[in-house]
């Protein structure tokens, strides 16, 4: 499929081989509100802070394309889904809070240090 017919749209791809140690991402939005701009946004500075270089965003519009949502089970959004590495982990909600959007996909632990 190309990426024209994907119906989403992607945000940062650093190389088209997957990185090493690298991150795909997938952020699941229901298009153009305020909650969801900002979580692009927070994402891309989140990413560009703490993963320079090994990490793909793809970002998902809903409203776009429904059917995606059950693939990852997305039930609230916006919703980013970290695919790889695995396991796959889900954070809730705009991004806003990095520390917990660091610890929930297991970028940082709960107690401070870097993966």
């Amino acid at each position: 499929m190309s990426e024209k017919n994907r119906n989403h749209e992607i945000l940062e791809k650093v190389s088209d081989e997957p990185v090493a140690d690298g991150f795909d991402l997938r952020l699941y939005v229901a298009g153009q509100t305020p909650k969801s701009l900002a979580a692009i946004s927070n994402l891309k500075k989140l990413c560009e802070t703490h993963l320079a270089g090994r990490y793909t965003i793809e970002v998902i519009d809903l409203l776009v394309t429904p059917q995606l949502a059950a693939g990852d089970q997305i039930v609230a959004l916006p919703t980013l889904v970290r695919r790889l590495p695995e396991p796959l982990k889900r954070v809730i909600g705009d991004l806003s809070n990095t520390e917990r959007v660091l610890v929930g996909l297991d970028i940082r632990s709960k107690t401070g240090s870097r993966t």
